[in-house]
């Protein structure tokens, strides 16, 4: 099994224990703290069926059909011409061989009781990911490009969830906004004064526990290789 896009630690652990001791997985990420930050997860904590190595998901340089399966989570919505990964992952794996994807859609999302600032974050977010060359509605396109890629039997799944206050993924939007600053006020898109009002009035509404919120859709889609 391939994860492309696997981060510092993603679901490497859930990967390796799927697979068991006869099986294997290999964890790709171009960024050179990540690989370094799941090599250390996984000698930490005895993955010893593990590999990660740096590369590009695009090119990884791996032999093809060397995999069962090809997976990525929230990969896709972080790049322009997203076809090229789920290219390489069709080339990754075996024929009969699977290839799946977990991706968000931040076109649907809920925060409730309504909040004038959340929806001028999340206006902010979609329009850097767009000038980014990224597609922030990618989920609802994955099983598309699955069958442009080749692959039959696809299937899809959509998953609604709320985040209670327990949950990091409560303020995933807030957070990812704070960490795309830099280049939001860059572009001009707008000051640092409006930034931090923005984020204020968020973080303070997701702070009582009765706001209901879910920054995105999420798409489960997944395919199989035709064999040979």
């Amino acid at each position: 099994m391939i994860d492309l896009g696997c981060g510092p630690s993603g679901i490497i652990e859930l990967l390796s224990a799927r697979v068991g001791p006869t099986g294997h997985v290999t964890g790709v990420d171009f960024n050179r703290a990540n690989v370094a930050a799941a090599r250390e997860l996984a000698r930490e904590r005895g993955l010893t069926n593990v590999e990660i190595i740096e590369g590009d998901a695009r090119h990884t340089g791996l032999a093809a059909g060397s995999f069962d399966l090809a997976h990525a989570r929230t990969l896709l919505i972080n790049v322009p011409k997203p076809d090229g990964i789920v290219a390489e992952m069709v080339r990754l794996v075996k024929p009969g061989g699977f290839v799946a994807v977990l991706e968000p859609d931040v076109g649907m999302s809920l925060c409730y009781p309504p909040l004038p600032a959340w929806d001028r974050m999340s206006e902010i977010f979609r329009t850097t990911y767009a000038m980014d060359g990224a597609d922030p509605l990618i989920g609802r396109r994955v099983a598309e490009l699955f069958r442009e890629a080749g692959l039959v039997e696809v299937g899809v799944e959509a998953r609604a969830d709320l985040y209670a206050m327990d949950n990091s993924r409560r303020t995933s939007r807030p957070d990812l906004v704070r960490s795309m600053r830099p280049k939001i006020v860059e572009r001009g898109l707008v000051t640092e004064q409006v930034l931090d009002e923005v984020d204020h009035a968020v973080r303070e509404h997701l702070s009582d526990p009765n706001t209901l919120v879910m920054p995105s859709l999420l798409f489960l889609a997944w395919g199989r290789k035709p064999a040979a």
